[in-house]
């Protein structure tokens, strides 16, 4: 809350810009880059995209979300690290695993994970949206087989069985959630203090394994740029964008939100809560310090993603990319190209003449009649 509190204000320093055709003077400040700042993620989202689009194959791509039950949410709530954690992982390995079997696709395939924990109206409900490419390389052959590795696609318009997927995902959560619960790395607090218990937590856990959990997959992309669209919109989200805050009459806030149960412009609803519960809300979305909320498994991994990548191209029969000529070596003004160093008076070239530290105030002043921009 500091953070986002000191954004784009004196608090953090700044630099003065300076027209060079009409000589107007415009303030900018300093961004806090957190990561849960709504000013902030768009920037990032913007860079990290830029990064990941020499990953991008020309093959369709599927979305997969994976929700966890509302029990599970309730203990995440005290137990963000090792739920989050848990979360995204095993519903890669549940990808994984289930991609790998030849009665489904019998290939090995990369995937991007990218956790949310958070709902409409910003109530906690912890899921996991994962971009997976339609298809991937087949098994290793081994050294007297002729022949090499080839691509393996899936079939149109579909990837792999949400109902599969579902089973499988709760069986793999529910053994690494008692096996965290055993290894004494849970805690239980409030309403859910009795689930420390062994016998209440397994009881707990059984009711669990009744119920259908919910894995949901979207209809395929319409190809790597709608990809790039819509990660843009997801990756680097937080809880609540200021493009849904409405008004605030100093007590009460007003936001928009979607009631994804109504259909047509029904769903587009208004929800005003006091300051202090908006606030609380806003909070429950805090991650844990180091805790990374995009990730990349199988084919994608960090360590082997190039080489991956590489060879995916060469079997699918297309050009590697060439790297980026954007790329930014550190001796490059972070400000060049940007749409601030257009003059909003002429459209000149504003260059920087001055910058100051944090809590300190800049020697030159626009005139009253311009504003500040903090934008």
């Amino acid at each position: 809350m500091s953070a986002i509190e000191r954004c784009r204000t004196a608090a953090l320093g700044g630099h003065v810009e300076r027209c060079e055709e009409c000589a107007h003077l415009r303030i900018s400040y300093n961004s806090c880059r957190n990561r849960h700042c709504p000013k902030c993620q768009a920037a990032a989202a913007k860079e990290w995209l830029a990064d990941r689009q020499a990953d991008l194959l020309p093959v369709p791509y599927f979305h997969v979300v994976f929700t966890l039950p509302a029990p599970i949410a309730d203990i995440a709530y005290h137990n963000k690290a090792v739920v989050y954690d848990l979360l995204l992982k095993t519903a890669a390995e549940t990808l994984i695993t289930i991609a790998a079997d030849p009665k489904h696709l019998g290939a090995r395939i990369g995937l991007t994970a990218v956790l949310h924990t958070w709902g409409s109206t910003l109530t906690h409900h912890p899921h996991a949206h994962i971009i997976v490419p339609g298809g991937g390389l087949s098994p290793k052959p081994a050294p007297a087989q002729a022949g090499g590795q080839h691509w393996m696609a899936c079939r149109p318009r579909f990837f792999l069985s949400v109902e599969v997927l579902s089973r499988l995902f709760r069986r793999l959560f529910l053994e690494r959630l008692t096996a965290a619960y055993q290894a004494g790395r849970l805690d239980f607090l409030a309403a859910h203090a009795g689930l420390a218990e062994p016998a209440r937590f397994k009881a707990y856990v059984a009711a669990l394994r009744k119920v259908e959990w919910v894995v949901y997959a979207k209809r395929p992309f319409g190809g790597p740029s709608a990809v790039l669209a819509y990660l843009s919109r997801y990756t680097h989200r937080v809880a609540i964008a200021n493009s849904r805050l409405v008004a605030f009459d100093g007590e009460r806030v007003t936001f928009k939100w979607t009631d994804y149960r109504a259909k047509g412009d029904a769903r587009y609803k208004l929800m005003t809560l006091d300051a202090d519960e908006f606030i609380r809300r806003f909070l429950i979305h805090v991650l844990p310090d180091g805790f990374h909320r995009i990730r990349h498994y199988g084919l994608l991994a960090n360590a082997n993603r190039a080489s991956n990548i590489a060879l995916a191209r060469r079997l699918l029969g297309v050009p590697d990319l060439p790297p980026s000529s954007g790329d930014n070596d550190g001796t490059e003004n972070p400000h060049e190209h940007s749409e601030w160093n257009a003059c909003p008076c002429c459209g000149g070239r504003m260059i920087i003449i001055e910058t100051f530290a944090p809590g300190c105030q800049p020697r030159l002043w626009p005139i009253p009649s311009i504003g500040l921009d903090s934008s």
